[in-house]
């Protein structure tokens, strides 16, 4: 099983790999599309939240979303059964946050949902838009769970990473290797630890990468593992931005624990076109880049360089073929598992 916390995307189901990747595959409901099932527009934002990344490799526990505080927490577990189970999974999970719920596991007939033991009401239901629509049908039990130390559960998953033994990511507690270059990440819940392919890709293509005095941009940053890294190869200028309040708050720790100087900003790609950049790092998913891309290419220089990830193996020829409408030229594809990293350029 995959756990999501309520800020990251969903996780690969527990499937046999071939249907996993037919699943992977198919085009997400739009927000428009949502609408037509009754999903108001508040939800879809919530929704959009939880699909701001194609999928996350989290490590099997749950984390609750202060694991950095050291304290034991009374949870309660909610076992829903879905029918239809998508797109109303990820639906209930948007629902589910607005009522305090912050962790959840996909499940193949529904999904594991938990909340702080002292924020259940179920009169909270009666309330929720998912529990009145005719268009899907939902059921549930649920029991309280033990009392467990969530940031020592975390700290007992959370193994440091290893690329092409020439970097290391850890986090604060792992012992230091003094022969690799190290990235200490505290990722609280934001996504870009290293043991997701694509984040591994990225570093793995910036290793041969030239930063030196270098302007970069690192779009959908997360813990900003790699705008560090694009600091630490001598980059003179990093913009590191995000759509997620978490994110730009554990950017900061990160880049403090790591003694880099970021810019971090809160927003979109629609904070873009102030300033040019040598190099944009974007590690998102196939239909934001689909749609941001052409916004990337105009703020980059002729000679610019574009590198990015969280795309299967089949998306890289949708990709491609925006690349090309905008006049950018693959240098490196790299691929690890079914996931792929590309090098572009202006």
């Amino acid at each position: 099983m995959k756990t999501i916390d309520a800020r990251f995307a969903r996780a690969e189901k527990k499937l046999p790999k071939a249907k996993r990747l037919k699943n992977l595959n198919k085009p997400y409901p739009r927000c428009d599309k949502l609408g037509k099932l009754g999903v108001t527009k508040n939800l879809r934002k919530n929704f959009t939240l939880l699909r701001k990344t194609n999928s996350v490799n989290l490590p099997n526990f749950k984390k609750h979303p202060t694991s950095n505080i050291q304290q034991m927490n009374n949870y309660t577990e909610f076992n829903f059964k879905i029918q239809p189970l998508e797109p109303w999974n990820e639906i209930l999970m948007a629902e589910l946050i607005e009522i305090g719920f912050d962790s959840f596991t996909e499940e193949l007939e529904g999904i594991l949902a938990y909340i702080p033991t002292d924020l259940v009401n179920e009169e909270n239901f009666k309330n929720l838009e998912i529990f009145n629509n005719e268009n899907v049908k939902i059921s549930y039990t649920f029991q309280e769970m033990p009392n467990i130390n969530w940031n020592e559960e975390w700290e007992k998953n959370f193994s440091p990473i290893n690329v092409e033994d020439k970097v290391l990511i850890r986090a604060e507690f792992h012992e230091a290797n003094p022969e690799m270059e190290e990235i200490i990440i505290q990722p609280k819940m934001s996504f870009g630890t290293g043991h997701h392919p694509t984040t591994h890709l990225m570093i793995q293509q910036m290793l041969e990468m030239d930063f030196t005095d270098k302007k970069v941009l690192d779009m959908g940053c997360g813990t900003s593992v790699l705008a560090i890294y694009a600091k630490m190869k001598g980059a003179k200028d990093v913009l590191a931005i995000d759509i997620d309040e978490w994110s730009v708050e554990n950017s900061k720790e990160n880049a403090e624990r790591n003694n880099v100087e970021l810019r971090i900003e809160l927003g979109t790609a629609e904070n873009l076109g102030k300033e040019k950049f040598d190099i944009i790092l974007a590690n998102i998913n196939r239909n934001i880049l689909i749609s941001d891309i052409p916004t990337y290419v105009k703020d980059m220089n002729q000679g610019s360089e574009l590198l990015l990830s969280g795309l299967c193996f089949f998306d890289v020829a949708d990709i491609l073929e925006v690349c090309t409408e905008q006049g950018l030229k693959l240098k490196n594809k790299q691929q690890r598992e079914e996931w792929c990293s590309l090098l572009l350029e202006k």
